[in-house]
């Protein structure tokens, strides 16, 4: 999608400047869906990724998405928020030769080859092969439309425009119209995000654009065949509810392809992986914790099950648990050296010291900050109003026993249970230092094994250390073998369950 102020990329030098240098090169003339088959083709048979970032559709959506454009066919993609359909759609631009001769100056990307307006067929025929041409890249060549309902018919087809009637043309002829966002991504693909959103009156407006490849505006109708892909996204609940797709308009798409949540945990790991932007580093156990909260609150009789539960809510609990750890480390480096025996720091009093400040690492625990902050991404059921936070947090206990047991299981974990027996204590939480938590722990039987099986290697750094400890302990608890309070001052004490 072309960026806001965008600097169109220079095309290169060797590239022909006259029709008729074009014409000595072979080269043919080719609708945008010719274009598009004929890369898609080119990049199975090199073996060449064909949607690079789409995770999780490489066995479900895409050999449907590529069926649809191998046939030639406009499609709509219908599912939940968060599926990623407009990331896909924004991918089939990649489809596209990555330059294309044009007319300069013409609105609507006219071929050299192929002129549509009586104006350029009239430059064509005067200039003959001494046309000068121009070249767009395939980035200029993809609009987008977020459907809304004030959306008008000239938004996206155009409108007369007075002031070029008031010069002298004739209402009939294509120079009198300012065209719209569909007319302009002439020769290129055009995507409508949340298409039922348009009011039926302008749904009408595209029957013609997808059908007869024509456009009509304010009665006159104007022959100019449009070459384009158009693609829509849709959410099946407006689809069926609030809005819809008009019969007519939904019948000249030729594939609906519906899109759906990563189907594994794998999947919706490695899509996390690819999109958290994380200003810290976050464990594979703690995102694999967050992986499995995100599917959970997807499948909670709590959630209403129409709106979805968007890939988003688990790339942002990533990185608000990653902004947790960073705020952790920014507030022990910062505590008075006179607080470190209390809070554990490891600022001035390290620094003197010679040992390194706390280092940004996750810990379990800090995923407890997203059952507030992210509660305004999912829509619950009416019957759950009041206790959303509620919920949330019992599916993130879930969330985090469930991988505690994919992780652990099997594992002798005595040696952790031991350090409270006979009344003993440990204390982690928030602003807990990484050295206060393992000095707590000491050496401890199975320690090593677990942080293997945890995926933090031979030699985690101490705060890794203090993130597999804590999630062990946390672990342990979820399976009822620790007790476990929160003070006053907000610290976890972990000690024997009565």
């Amino acid at each position: 999608m072309t960026a806001p102020n965008q600097v169109p990329p220079v095309p290169p030098a060797d590239l022909p400047g006259t029709l008729g240098a074009l014409r000595a090169t072979g080269h043919q003339y080719r609708t945008v869906k010719q274009e598009i088959r004929a890369n898609l083709l080119a990049r199975m048979r090199s073996g060449e990724e064909r949607f690079p970032g789409i995770v999780g559709y490489q066995d479900t959506v895409l050999p449907e998405v590529e069926r649809a454009l191998l046939a030639g066919h406009d499609m709509v993609l219908l599912g939940e928020r968060g599926q990623g359909k407009t990331r896909l759609i924004r991918s089939l631009g990649a489809l596209l030769d990555e330059w294309t001769p044009v007319l300069p100056g013409s609105v609507l990307n006219e071929h050299p080859m192929h002129p549509l307006t009586p104006a350029s067929r009239a430059l064509v025929a005067e200039h003959g092969d001494d046309l000068p041409i121009g070249w767009l890249h395939r980035s200029m060549r993809y609009g987008e439309k977020l459907a809304t309902p004030d959306t008008s018919v000239g938004d996206l087809i155009g409108d007369v425009d007075p002031i070029r009637l008031a010069q002298g043309r004739s209402l009939g002829d294509p120079e009198t119209i300012h065209f719209g966002l569909v007319p302009r991504t002439n020769r290129g693909v055009f995507a409508v995000n949340e298409l039922p959103d348009l009011a039926e009156r302008i749904q009408v407006a595209l029957l013609n654009v997808l059908e007869e490849r024509d456009i009509q505006v304010r009665g006159y109708q104007l022959r100019l065949p449009l070459d384009l892909l158009l693609v829509a996204s849709a959410n099946p609940e407006d689809y069926t509810n609030r809005g819809r797709i008009i019969t007519p308009l939904k019948d000249r798409f030729g594939a609906e392809i519906r899109t759906h949540y990563p189907v594994d945990l794998d999947l919706e790991l490695a899509l996390i992986r690819q999109e958290a932007d994380l200003v810290a580093t976050v464990p594979e156990h703690v995102l694999e914790v967050l992986a499995r909260f995100a599917r959970a609150v997807r499948e909670s009789p709590s959630v209403d099950p129409r709106s979805g539960v968007s890939a988003r809510f688990a790339i942002a609990a990533a990185e608000t648990v990653a902004a947790a750890a960073l705020r952790r480390s920014g507030l022990l480096a910062a505590a008075a050296p006179g607080e470190a025996g209390r809070t554990g720091t490891t600022g001035d009093v390290d620094r003197a010291s010679g040992r390194s400040p706390e280092a940004p690492v996750a810990r379990v625990g800090d995923a407890v900050s997203v059952t507030s902050t992210l509660r305004g991404k999912v829509e619950f059921e009416s019957g759950e109003e009041g206790r959303e936070i509620e919920v949330l947090a019992h599916l993130l206990r879930t969330a985090t026993a469930e991988t505690f047991r994919a992780r652990l299981a099997g594992l002798d974990l005595s040696g952790f249970t031991a350090l409270v027996a006979e009344g003993g204590i440990i204390e982690t939480g928030e602003l807990v230092s990484s050295a206060e938590l393992l000095r707590q722990v000491g050496t401890v039987p199975g320690l090593a094994k677990a942080l293997d099986r945890l995926g933090l290697g031979d030699a985690p750094s101490p705060e890794e250390a203090a993130a597999g400890v804590e999630f062990v302990l946390e672990g342990l608890h979820l399976t009822r073998r620790l007790g476990k309070d929160v003070t006053e001052s907000g610290r976890t004490v972990y000690g024997g369950r009565g």
